[in-house]
């Protein structure tokens, strides 16, 4: 299956990392001051663009490239830059393919990343600057003190986020057992929820740059996105009009797909999962089915707290349902029961102790 350019490029990323052998070589290039343009990727997309140069095919290191890149041309590699297979290369690509470049090196690198989809590296001389072309896009490699820096201005915020995300979830827990939620507190919960998973992958995404310089990074992400519990995907079956899997995963895709603008407007969310119509059903009263609770009774097979869900038809009733009542359910004996009965209860507790303490 292709990958999406988005995808294509965080590999790329990857083998450009600090740390790596590739990215070494880069950094030998732009301390000698010379520029370089390396295809990473040799196949029937790229040969027919490849004119001249020499076979060479031996095994890549950091000095080899910076030596190579001393020549005028291209430099092919494999696609994980483990053997240097070509230099001193004249690339070729079709010349109608629109290019925003304004360098030759620069121009020449999109024109084959645009033709091929293989990934392209252009080190200017001039400008001292790495940038990657992967099909239609373009990303400039920085150095690990401004990626960190901005890292680090992510992670405060993703630890606000965090914060304010468990909040609004306890007392959307909280007005679930108290039959009182609207569907303001639905759009509140699935905004925060959206809002933590974008700035999570904004700082992967620097976690993946930084390669080597990036661990402590990691490990702080870590700590922050562990526990998170269940996620937009099931707060929006508990509440969405919507019920087959289709039709769940079509709306999250939906919420993610909003702008940041959009993102605000809670009667937009609202909207996006089938909610509501207009600002004055923000405050209107909705049931959830269960699903997100019932989905933190750890001792609860998936498909058995479906079921649970399916046979009772919301929450309060499941609430109020007896060990005996419970039992009907199939793949519910008695220990399971009595497991459903007092994990709900602790839930309720606990929610209602945070809600009001």
């Amino acid at each position: 299956m292709a990958r999406s350019p988005e995808e294509a490029l965080k590999a790329t990323l990857a083998r450009v990392a600090p740390g790596t052998p590739l990215r070494d070589g880069l950094e030998r290039i732009l301390r000698g001051r010379t520029g370089a343009l390396i295809v990473l990727g040799s196949d029937r997309t790229i040969d027919p663009l490849c004119s001249g140069g020499f076979d060479i095919g031996i095994e890549f290191s950091p000095t080899r490239l910076r030596e190579l890149a001393k020549m005028d041309g291209a430099i092919t590699c494999d696609k994980d830059a483990n053997r240097i297979l070509r230099a001193a290369v004249q690339l070729v690509p079709d010349p109608s393919i629109e290019t925003q470049e304004s360098g030759t090196r620069h121009r020449t690198a999109e024109r084959v990343a645009k033709q091929t989809g293989v990934p392209v590296i252009s080190v200017s001389q001039s400008m001292q600057i790495i940038a990657l072309y992967v099909h239609d896009l373009r990303y400039v490699l920085e150095g690990s003190e401004k990626v960190l820096a901005r890292a680090n201005q992510a992670l405060a915020t993703l630890e606000r986020y965090r914060s304010r995300l468990d909040q609004v979830t306890s007392s959307l827990s909280a007005l679930e057992i108290e039959a009182m939620v609207t569907v303001r507190d639905v759009a509140v919960t699935l905004q925060r929820h959206e809002m933590v998973r974008r700035i999570s992958e904004e700082i992967a995404q620097y976690v993946l740059e930084l390669g080597v310089d990036g661990r402590l990074l990691s490990l702080q992400l870590d700590e922050l996105t562990v526990g998170r519990g269940p996620g937009s995907e099931m707060v929006i079956r508990d509440y969405s009009a919507s019920r087959t899997s289709a039709e769940i995963d079509a709306a999250v895709a939906a919420l993610e797909g909003i702008g940041p603008t959009e993102l605000i407007d809670l009667s937009r969310i609202a909207n996006i999962v089938g909610l509501t119509t207009g600002p004055e059903s923000l405050e209107a009263i909705i049931g959830p089915r269960g699903y997100r609770l019932v989905s933190g009774l750890k001792a609860v097979p998936r498909a058995v707290a479906d079921r649970l869900v399916d046979h009772f038809g919301g929450l309060q009733n499941l609430m109020a349902a007896t060990i005996d009542e419970l039992m009907v359910v199939d793949g519910i004996g008695e220990q399971r029961a009595r497991t459903v009965r007092e994990g709900l209860s602790r839930i309720a507790e606990a929610s209602l102790l945070d809600r009001f303490l």
